[in-house]
């Protein structure tokens, strides 16, 4: 969770096409470079560890554009295959 912010942090679509799941991967990311990113909050998270093969993250990224903040605010789905984890999918909340 924390690397695929990163990459929205600095622009690496490459990236973030290579960690989302094969299912559900889109063609291309929409990146926004008007977005100034502020921060990021891991409120919950469940599963994702030793041998899970499943596991979601409830989180809250901080950020700007055209001086007003925003926030998103999300629970991530993340599936791992041989070895390394995939984003799934995300339900938005608020």
């Amino acid at each position: 969770m924390r690397s695929r912010y990163s990459a929205f942090v600095h622009m690496d679509e490459a990236y973030l096409l290579a960690t989302w799941h094969p299912e559900t991967r889109p063609s291309r990311v929409r990146l926004e470079p008007e977005l100034r990113w502020l921060g990021l909050k891991i409120k919950s998270k469940e599963q994702g560890i030793d041998d899970d093969r499943v596991g979601t993250v409830e989180f809250v990224a901080r950020c700007k554009r055209d001086g007003k903040a925003r926030r998103l605010h999300e629970v991530s789905r993340f599936e791992r295959i041989g070895g390394r984890w995939y984003y799934r999918d995300g339900k938005h909340l608020d």
